[in-house]
């Protein structure tokens, strides 16, 4: 009897991978724990291996969709043995958010089930999904050119020829068409970590009312601390950055508001007991990750520093594990890394807030005299803006002022 590739279980609260690519194709022989795909969940990519030794019978999940944990992906045996029927039980779900223009309520999930790919003489196998859309729009597939596995015509397919036609209607009707795309344009196909974070980032701001509040902090003795600590560090084989400090600060700010460190529910706002601040770290061009440095109130700042060097090298090597991106109650962005003064970034939902960190910059500043306004001085100072971004449900502005003026006090009253 052939052998079930199942989607494992890769973390707690996974529930469903999405395939990102197939590393053997039907037909091809494969060994016991040779990588056979690769599957995304939460922006981390990891391998699938094979768990028998044999040849790809038939793959069923597709390219680009979600498979539920537990639901097959392929199969493997000897050439010619019998599945037994089991491809007809198979189902992955695909699971999209659905928003009338005009309705009040949350997202309503539909889910569409597929099982055994329709099959047409011109276009070969689609899925339920693909079908359901094409016929929607009334679309001839044969028009259609497919990029998923062995040239079958995807979802992403079919919302690319849609949106062509739509482009292509819309300079039909002006005095001055649009350049035609085809003639230099370069269309670069979504990744799936692009599309989630497009998904995640839409959501956030239909969920929560973003507010921004900033302040800027005197970081004079946060880079003395640094510049006299930094041998010590290195010693010990711990790059000590700035994003340690602004970590801690961000910690101490949590731990003294514990508003801050809380989520929206429909019964109430609840106030999470640990301290798990999500790093934001960038991929590049393929976009961003946010790895999470659990109970971050109870480090040091010799472990903060050594578990950001940790975590940001692993993300940026592809070697991060599902359950390492999870659990998050707060998020930073240190934007100021690429030179960015003013940030307004996205909350992480369903957390209360994100901080960003702008670059720091030697400014002029008034040095109040104690007592008075006689005896100010100007003074020229590393400053560096910082951005509370709140979730309004959950925060006033004078809440979340006092949660970024204890941020800013760590930092200015370092050491």
């Amino acid at each position: 009897m052939a052998t079930k590739v199942l989607v494992p279980l890769l973390g707690e609260g996974v529930e469903e991978v999405t395939v990102t690519k197939w590393l053997k194709k039907e037909g091809e022989a494969v060994k016991e724990l040779e990588p056979l795909l690769e599957v995304n969940t939460d922006k981390v990519d990891t391998e699938i291996p094979a768990p028998a030794s044999g040849t790809v019978l038939k793959i069923v999940a597709q390219e680009g969709l979600p498979a539920k944990v537990g639901t097959i992906l392929a199969f493997i045996g000897k050439p010619g043995e019998s599945l037994d029927g089991s491809s007809a039980q198979v189902s992955s779900s695909h699971v999209s958010s659905v928003r009338s223009p005009n309705a009040s309520n949350p997202p309503v999930k539909q889910s569409v089930t597929l099982d055994t790919p329709h099959m047409t003489r011109e276009v070969g196998f689609i899925s339920p999904l693909v079908a359901k859309i094409t016929a929607e729009h009334g679309i001839d597939l044969s028009q259609v050119q497919g990029t998923g596995l062995n040239g079958r015509i995807t979802k992403n397919d079919v919302l690319a020829f849609i949106g062509e036609r739509e482009a292509g209607s819309v300079t039909e009707v002006t005095s001055s068409p649009a350049p035609d795309s085809r003639t230099g344009d370069t269309l670069i196909k979504h990744s799936v970590i692009r599309r989630q974070i497009a998904e995640h980032m839409v959501r956030s701001k239909q969920t929560s009312p973003h507010v921004l509040t900033v302040m800027e902090a005197d970081m004079s003795r946060v880079l003395a601390h640094q510049n006299a600590n930094l041998d010590n560090f290195a010693r010990e084989g711990v790059n000590l950055t700035l994003t340690a400090y602004f970590m801690m600060a961000a910690a101490a700010g949590l731990k003294a508001y514990p508003m801050a460190n809380s989520s929206w529910t429909e019964e109430g706002v609840l106030i999470h007991q640990a301290i798990h601040i999500g790093m934001a770290t960038s991929l590049g061009e393929e976009g961003l990750i946010v790895p999470v440095i659990k109970n971050a109130d109870k480090l040091s700042l010799s472990e903060m520093a050594r578990s950001i060097n940790d975590l940001a090298a692993r993300a940026r090597g592809r070697k991060l594990q599902p359950d390492e991106v999870r659990g998050g109650t707060f998020t930073l962005t240190n934007h100021g890394v690429s030179k960015s003064l003013f940030a307004f970034p996205v909350i992480n939902q369903p957390q209360c807030g994100i901080l960003g960190v702008g670059a720091m910059q030697k400014r002029v500043v008034v040095i109040p005299a104690e007592g008075g306004t006689g005896g100010d001085a100007i003074a020229i100072r590393p400053m560096a803006y910082l951005s509370f971004v709140f979730d309004h449900r959950i925060l006033d502005g004078a809440s979340a002022d006092r949660f970024l003026t204890k941020v800013k006090e760590m930092l200015e009253n370092w050491g």
